[in-house]
């Protein structure tokens, strides 16, 4: 039984009440004041009103006589019962259902029960606003579009979170209000352990306990609410800086890419190509910090895809691309060292060879005519030149043409007609070696004849000096001259001249051999030179190679 329809759960709501009016300190003018109240206010099922008259004699009859009048202007449903005592009373209702100013044993005090009343509906009014509030704040998050800049994301983050964590210090005041009201309603259990609840009390930690369970439960919405759109949030800020971050990278890089196809040279000298490879070693270098920065660009976007953020198919291709200019760079920087290597070793073949075009010219311009005209001094000459031969292949210069062809794919116009003019200035050099090792092998190879003895004039005298040997009086200026004989002053000497051998070198020499007989049987050869003119001839050839070549 609840008195006035106050806290009363829904459980007992449904059976109805029970209304117990004592007026009899009052006049009856009081009990008509609250009869008329209930009758027009009451919220709840009623069920019986036991009125207790007033004590004084008067008033009690004209509390009789009006309770008779006035029956039907309180529109009453329920019975209304007179009673004229608290003993009347006990015979419809229990003491223990009664508080002891009715003669009951019920412990009440009604100051005490107004009190919590009074907290409960406060709080249950608090609970109510702050379920709405979080209900109003969780449409305002859901309606919520997200920023495209990090930085309206980052104001949009602070602001929610700062709304949200005010209404977390709404709920802990409202928990904190509600475990408090607990707290009081239970005192008189804690001071005493003797001491048991009533009813009343019983059902006010009910009621408060049910509005903390209904506290606790929209708290636990609220926070999983939260929690995803928190969480959508900051996925939404670690995008924002994602996206801001791969365009910066994605700036840089493509600056780098285009630096590097700016390198398309390959170098016209062993100087420009190493210069080139300083520059491309430059180039690399600018660029390992972007592509540490793209590489761990891509990482932090594979990381994101991993936690399942939201926004995975903007975030992948986008690591796919950083990857593929960072793997471009390398290979392309790979391909440049590559190209810009074998354009050094080029250049570097191409000036051992007109090296070794100049000193072969200086070699073979150096050779003493005069020194190789006997066997020893030709023998010489050819070991000189098989020796500077032999560094031909030292210098991978022994196939031209498979030298060229390992280089094709880096020649350009330019590096291809030096390469072609130096590679037949290489040819010429080596037709002059081969013409001078020819000239030089048959005068290495000559071998000397005795002179056949001959009977002498008959006019002549016996202690006749012996004839002379014709020596030749010239050298002939080219390869078509004649040789130069002299005529014979007796038989000896016109036999002699007919026994005379002549024979020219490809390279423009006349040798002469002529045979003589001595009285020790020995003989003496001689080797007719090239003439002075001759010389002149081959030296302004070497001089105007070496001239072209350098032009």
């Amino acid at each position: 039984m609840q008195y006035f329809g106050m806290g009363c759960s829904l459980e007992a709501a449904s059976i109805g009440f029970i209304i117990i009016i004592d007026r009899r300190r009052d006049k009856w003018s009081a009990v008509k004041a609250s009869l008329t109240r209930i009758a027009g206010a009451f919220p709840g099922n009623l069920q019986l009103i036991f009125v207790l008259r007033p004590s004084r004699f008067i008033q009690r009859a004209i509390a009789d006589i009006g309770i008779k009048l006035y029956r039907d202007d309180f529109k009453m449903k329920v019975p209304i019962i007179m009673l004229n005592s608290v003993s009347d009373l006990h015979g419809y209702i229990d003491k223990c259902q009664l508080t002891r100013e009715l003669g009951g044993t019920l412990e009440y005090g009604h100051s005490q029960w107004i009190h919590h009343r009074t907290a409960i509906e406060n709080f249950a009014m608090t609970v109510k606003t702050t379920a709405q509030m979080l209900q109003t704040f969780g449409t305002d998050l859901a309606e919520t579009e997200l920023p495209n800049d990090v930085q309206c994301t980052e104001e949009l983050l602070s602001a929610h979170t700062d709304h949200h964590s005010k209404l977390k210090d709404e709920l802990k005041l409202a928990v904190k209000q509600g475990a408090t009201l607990l707290t009081c309603i239970r005192e008189p259990v804690t001071r005493s352990a003797n001491s048991k609840l009533s009813p009343d009390e019983l059902e006010n930690v009910a009621t408060v306990e049910r509005l903390l369970a209904q506290l606790d439960e929209t708290e636990k919405a609220f926070d999983q609410f939260w929690t995803k759109h928190h969480l959508k949030l900051e996925q939404c800020l670690q995008l924002r800086h994602f996206e801001h971050d791969f365009r910066e990278v994605k700036l840089t890089l493509d600056n780098l890419m285009e630096a590097q196809a700016g390198f398309s040279d390959v170098g016209d000298s062993v100087t420009r190509v190493e210069h080139l490879l300083r520059e491309q070693k430059q180039l690399e270098e600018k660029g390992q910090e972007p592509l540490e920065k793209a590489q761990t660009l891509a990482l932090h976007g594979e990381q994101l895809i991993q936690n399942n953020h939201y926004a995975i198919d903007s975030i992948r291709p986008k690591c796919v691309e950083l990857r593929r200019i960072c793997d471009d760079f390398t290979n392309e920087t790979k391909k440049k060292y590559d190209i810009l290597g074998k354009s050094l070793e080029l250049h570097k073949q191409l000036d051992k060879a007109s090296q070794w075009c100049e000193a072969g010219i200086y070699l073979l311009a150096s050779q003493a005519v005069d020194k190789c005209q006997s066997q020893e001094g030709a023998e010489t000459a050819l070991v000189e030149i098989e020796k500077f031969l032999a560094t031909a292949k030292e210098h991978q210069l022994s196939n031209p043409k498979e030298f060229y062809n390992q280089f094709d794919t880096i020649l350009t116009p330019e590096i291809k007609a030096n390469a072609q003019r130096i590679l037949q200035k290489l040819e010429d050099v080596q037709e002059m070696f081969d013409k001078r090792q020819v000239s030089l092998k048959k005068l290495a190879a000559k071998q000397t004849r005795p002179v056949q003895p001959v009977a002498p004039h008959p006019e002549s005298s016996p202690k006749r000096a012996s004839p002379k040997t014709a020596r030749p009086a010239g050298v002939a200026t080219n390869r078509r001259s004649a040789e130069i004989t002299c005529p014979p002053k007796s038989v000896s000497e016109a036999e002699l001249s007919k026994k005379k051998s002549i024979k020219k070198t490809k390279g423009g020499l006349k040798i002469e051999v002529m045979h003589e007989a001595s009285q020790g049987g020995s003989s003496r050869v001689l080797v007719m030179s090239e003439s002075d003119e001759n010389l002149s001839t081959r030296r302004r050839y070497t001089l105007k190679f070496f001239d072209t070549r350098e032009h």
